[in-house]
């Protein structure tokens, strides 16, 4: 049994609580900005400085304690990522009360249990269209309180129910708290069920938000860092690191729109980003369909091939002078404008959720952005684990984060323990026995460590393929390649207790249009591109690529495409980008059996 520990770095005091971070930069920088706000299109993006955002802070936290919060009380935020999420969440802090995120993409059944399992006082939710999906459950959650709505204007309605509550009645509130108190309660994205609300501490964001720093100053601990989030705040990663900013004396910004994310990025200029493997993928398909549309296909690739066989020659340590030649050549002619599309000014990247494949690793820090592949789960407080820019071994997740641990059980799944790991699912005994095994936390993937302590995640236990051959498969591996595909916007392996591995796959509606005219091919609607020769050819292609990085009896041998894609929306998805397995295997089940009809055996194909 593989085990890897890293030595803790900080060890802050019991009685402490995030309040302390907040404290420590308004000491620290009280008049150099916090956060960047979004005014209008096109227009400079306003600063707000640690002194502004505390009185704010301060103003709405009084106005929570004048709506009868009391400490420890729960308070629901339902929002996409903008400020004022930010704002309530540090403001529920100040009040000694514990925020609830709602993904504003749920149900109104999602709804329900979220506010009845956490009992929550009351919510805050950005729209009416929000406000009308808890409506609709209101009788059913007997200790919701009041609804108030961010586009109706709902921060000043809080703001003007705390004119009567002291200054020194905050104070006190924010003292209360230590290191093992409760901080929130995020809900799990439900890709096997039920959500499950994972209690997390103060000392889950304070002691792993003060290590990560300390480990990784390169990114987050040089004057002038800046990063925009996009991703959802109601998911734990974006979470962490609207925490880490704060101590970490970073400017933060929000976009809630990916549609103007290009444009934001430009206009916001960050220094690193936090993302998922899937933006990266569409940053580069949308650059290679762009450039095989003007003409340029061939340079784009050469410079691509280029990019990513400079990056390795870092790996061995030596590039050799005509390749460092024709580096500098490529980013004159492509890779500058890939950085520009990125805001011109990020030098990191920090990706979780999935494996982002080593191609698009290499090819990314050709371009001259270091992708720092991390690990984490909503359980996990986000990051067990990232690579580290003295060391990045892509590939990898990196080496567990100072005062964490992993071990590798004999199965194969990679146990944590560490600062970071919660302390339990709300009001669920069974499961959080289930979820421990002698203190360590079973994470249900798979996975190796090597001798310098880097993890190598190679697929979800319960997701784990066995065919009627007896062979395991795990399937991240081949869904990652073939998604890396333009025309390719999912991909789903099958073939348990069947004779072979297969794959359904959807097509990319965005890219679509783009690659058919690069080629010259007429427009054509998803289901008639269901059945093109060219479009057939082209991921076949992919999964030829895809089942290159597997022996043959774990290739995908036959593949599908189906007619609808899997999305938020229709409930495929979930909020962080993950794909609901078995519901889709669920809803799909005529279109796996299609897959093996007239096989009998092992070696009819």
């Amino acid at each position: 049994m593989s085990e890897h520990r890293t030595p803790i770095l900080v060890d802050p005091p019991r009685s402490e609580n995030i309040n302390s971070l907040l404290a420590g930069r308004l000491e620290r920088f009280p008049d150099m900005a916090i956060i960047e706000v979004k005014t209008a299109e096109g227009a400079p993006w306003r600063s707000i400085s640690a002194r502004e955002f505390e009185a704010q802070v301060v103003a709405v936290a009084k106005g929570l304690v004048g709506m009868g919060v009391e400490p420890g009380d729960r308070v629901g935020i339902m929002s996409r990522t903008r400020y004022e999420w930010s704002l309530l969440d540090w403001s529920i802090w100040a009040a000694g009360a514990v925020p609830v995120p709602l993904y504003e993409t749920s149900s109104a059944k999602q709804v329900q249990w979220i506010l009845t399992d956490a009992d929550v006082k009351h919510v805050v939710v950005e729209t009416s269209a929000h406000a009308a999906t808890i409506e609709q459950v209101r009788r059913k959650c007997p200790s919701l309180g009041e609804v108030l709505v961010l586009d109706e204007g709902g921060i000043d309605a809080i703001v003007a129910r705390g004119a009567d509550v002291a200054d020194e009645e905050i104070a006190r509130r924010r003292s209360l708290a230590t290191l093992d108190s409760l901080s929130t309660i995020i809900y799990t994205s439900g890709t096997t069920g039920r959500p499950k609300g994972a209690e997390l501490t103060h000392e889950n964001f304070v002691t792993l938000c003060l290590n990560a720093i300390e480990k990784l100053p390169e990114v987050v601990g040089v004057p002038g860092r800046r990063t925009l989030l996009f991703m959802p705040l109601a998911h734990v990663f974006a979470r962490f690191i609207g925490v880490l900013t704060v101590p970490a004396n970073v400017v933060l910004g929000h976009t809630p729109d990916v549609g103007t994310l290009l444009p934001d990025l430009a206009a916001f200029k960050p220094t690193f980003i936090l993302s998922v493997p899937r933006v990266f993928e569409k940053v580069y398909n949308s650059s290679e369909q762009k450039a095989i549309a003007g003409g340029k296909g061939k340079i784009f690739y050469w410079a691509a091939a280029t990019a990513i066989a400079w990056s390795r020659a870092q790996d061995d340590g030596k590039v050799p002078p005509m390749l460092g030649l024709r580096h500098k050549i490529a980013d004159a002619l492509v890779l500058t404008k890939i950085r520009a599309a990125l805001g011109g000014d990020a030098r990191y990247a920090i990706s979780g959720g999935a494996a982002l494949g080593e191609r698009l690793g290499h090819f990314y820090r050709g371009v001259g952005l270091s992708v720092l592949e991390g690990y984490g789960l909503t359980e996990t407080t986000a990051p067990v684990s990232v690579n580290l820019p003295a060391l990045t071994k892509i590939g990898t997740v990196g080496p567990p984060l100072p005062g964490a641990a992993v071990r590798v059980a004999d199965d194969g799944e990679l146990l944590v323990r560490g600062p970071q790991v919660f302390r339990g699912y709300h009001n669920n005994p069974e499961a959080t026995a289930e979820a421990f095994e002698d203190g360590w936390f079973r994470t249900g993937d798979l996975g190796s460590v090597d001798a310098d302590g880097y993890i190598r995640i190679t697929g979800r236990k319960k997701e784990l393929i066995v065919t009627a051959g007896g062979k395991n498969v795990a399937p991240a591996i081949l869904e990652d390649r073939v998604r890396a595909h333009a025309l390719v916007s999912q991909c789903v392996v099958v073939g348990d207790a069947k004779p072979f591995i297969a794959a359904m796959i959807t097509l990319d509606a965005e890219s679509l249009p783009t690659w058919l005219t690069a080629r010259g091919k007429p427009e054509l609607t998803l289901e008639q591109a269901m059945e093109d020769p060219d479009v057939l050819a082209a991921i076949d292609k992919a999964v030829t690529r895809a089942n290159k990085a597997v022996s043959r009896a774990e290739s995908i041998r036959k593949f599908r495409i189906l007619p609808t894609d899997f999305t938020i929306a229709n409930g495929y998805l979930t909020p962080s980008l993950k794909v609901k397995r078995s519901l889709v295997l669920e809803d799909f089940g005529d279109d796996v059996e299609a897959l093996y009809d007239g096989v009998a055996s092992p070696g009819t194909v």
